[in-house]
């Protein structure tokens, strides 16, 4: 019996920019993107030599127009997921304190969530494990 060629890994960063109200931010995924119209943390595809904290800082000033500091990300819990062509970790981090507005500058559509609704946006297999330590930790 020969062993199946082991998954490719992708280690994905993602926040929980949590506003004063303790609403969260989603972001949809826009079309022509795979998993388009699913709803995520904002974050991305850590880079060769990057930290996951340096690809949140990286990918919330691209995506969203904000500023943050690597002391105000807190992680808070990571997802394992096998999808059909690769395996993903990501871990979560949880930030309070940014500067700016966010705002869509990629096409994506954005909704300030209360987290008991959270599971009301459809999301992507490896985002749902998360939700649950999110709401215990808000």
């Amino acid at each position: 019996m020969t062993a199946a060629a082991p998954a490719r890994l992708v280690l994905v960063a993602a926040c929980a920019l949590v506003d004063a109200d303790g609403r969260v931010l989603l972001a949809r995924r826009p079309e022509g993107r795979s998993m388009a119209g699913l709803w995520e943390f904002p974050g991305g595809k850590v880079e060769p030599g990057e930290t996951p904290e340096a690809c949140l800082i990286r990918e919330l000033a691209e995506e969203l127009g904000v500023e943050t500091r690597e002391s105000c990300l807190a992680p808070l819990t990571f997802a394992s997921h096998a999808y059909p062509d690769f395996h993903l970790l990501m871990p979560l981090y949880v930030c309070r304190r940014w500067q700016g507005a966010p705002r869509a500058r990629e096409g994506q559509e954005l909704a300030w969530v209360r987290p008991a609704r959270l599971r009301d946006y459809p999301m992507p297999p490896a985002d749902l494990p998360l939700i649950p330590h999110l709401l215990q930790w808000l």
